[in-house]
């Protein structure tokens, strides 16, 4: 009964428009205050103790460190080099596109600032060279969904955080699937080219690949960095960010001169606004948590599904779809810090590896960054393309049921997610 009423109250403010943070933190307090005897003191305790986990100050870190990359040339030099690559296949500078965003989003974490940095770039250049806006515009919005699955991703950040599930884990944990997942995207739109027979461009030398290769490796080598620290054991996956952050402020000003000296403030305040933001949600996310637990609401949860002798295969299945159907009213960082704790220990009592299931969690999230009517990427690409929103909905679709496809494939094959970690990690 009290969870009927608690998200019986968190819906109810959700639809009024407030923003989700605020609905989450308000719904804790009103239940609290009015039917527990819940000390003021233990929340004000909790709050505190949500944040001060040294892994949620990756997230700042490597929002900074996207800003920077985003702003300072490095995305046009991974076009670049992604296009002397595969330019001369059926679809090229789509193909290039799909290449770019996978690497970027190697670098960035952020699938909105993936989307921003390579399509504002290749999408004017595909239109120019006799692409439809539509191809190019469902290309790009798809597969900056990328930068939420390719380490560094600041969703898995979060999963840990709610979860305690090892960060370092995760990131290796979407190596396999994030390669996978840009293939196959990478080979629809390859197929689609071919069939419509769009322009390919022509065939670079190796000197030409070689020559954008050296233009791109300031940048590229920022996942040389991120990633062999966190494997070698170097840095955490923490410090790792702050490096990045340094590592991409470096570049950005000092070796590729794109972003002046003058533009930096800018960048500083729009990461530090972000970052409050998110720390907002998180701080709110922790709160509802707490509720979730101190009302045993997991812990019955998942009572009653192992009760009703529901299985690993059905249980997942659910899985999906509610947090398909959370995609289309909430941002991922929202679905991961309310879903996750409640979900997490149904999967675990029913024996998931829980980076198998953060995986999970983060697919649905891309898929949910695909789709009408909150999907963030959307929204981008149609500030950058000026298409409406129902015209890229169905531009994006051949994709989003690639991306579907996959999801279904990561869920009952465990191993794409949990091979690689295991494998270092053993």
């Amino acid at each position: 009964m009290n969870a009927l009423i608690i998200f019986v109250l968190l819906l109810a403010l959700m639809l009024t428009g407030m923003p989700i943070s605020i609905s989450l933190g308000l719904t804790v307090l009103t239940f609290l205050f009015t039917m527990t005897d819940v000390p003021i003191e233990s929340v004000a305790l909790k709050l505190f103790t949500g944040i001060e986990k040294f892994e949620i100050m990756a997230i700042p870190f490597f929002i900074l460190a996207g800003n920077f990359l985003t702003h300072g040339g490095v995305a046009r030099r991974m076009i670049n080099f992604a296009s002397s690559m595969v330019g001369h296949w059926h679809g090229g500078l789509a193909l290039a596109g799909v290449m770019a965003c996978a690497l970027f989003a190697a670098v960035s974490g952020s699938s909105p600032a993936t989307v921003v940095a390579i399509g504002s770039i290749i999408l004017p250049a595909m239109v120019k060279q006799g692409y439809p806006n539509r191809f190019g515009a469902g290309v790009i919005t798809t597969s900056g969904a990328l930068g939420i699955l390719i380490p560094p991703s600041i969703v898995m950040v979060m999963y840990s955080v709610t979860t305690n599930t090892s960060v370092g884990k995760l990131f290796m944990a979407g190596v396999v699937p994030g390669l996978m997942l840009a293939f196959l995207l990478g080979l629809t739109t390859w197929f689609l080219a071919k069939k419509h027979n769009y322009p390919r461009l022509k065939k670079a030398t190796w000197g030409e690949r070689f020559t954008t290769f050296r233009q791109s490796a300031w940048g590229l080598l920022l996942i040389v960095i991120v990633m062999g620290g966190i494997y070698s054991g170097v840095f955490t996956p923490t410090e790792a960010a702050a490096m990045a952050a340094v590592y991409a402020f470096f570049i950005a000003v000092f070796v590729y001169k794109d972003l002046k000296i003058k533009q930096v403030a800018k960048v500083l305040l729009d990461s530090a606004s972000m970052s409050a933001m998110l720390l907002y949600i998180i701080t709110n996310a922790v709160l509802f948590s707490f509720l979730m637990t101190s009302e045993n609401i997991p812990q019955a949860m998942a009572e009653w599904i192992t009760g009703k002798g529901l299985g690993v295969v059905s249980f997942l299945l659910v899985v999906n779809i509610l947090l398909l159907l959370a995609g289309n009213v909430m941002e991922p960082s929202s679905i991961v810090l309310i879903m996750a704790p409640i979900l997490f220990p149904v999967a675990m009592k029913l024996g998931i590896d829980p980076v198998h299931f953060g995986i999970l969690i983060v697919v649905n999230m891309e898929v949910g960054m695909c789709h009408p009517p909150v999907g963030l990427n959307l929204y981008v690409a149609s500030g950058i393309t000026k298409m409406g929103i129902s015209e890229l909905t169905v531009a994006v679709m051949p994709w989003l049921l690639t991306m579907l496809g996959f999801l279904m494939l990561v869920t009952y094959v465990p191993q794409i997610s949990i091979w690689l970690p295991n494998l270092i990690y053993s």
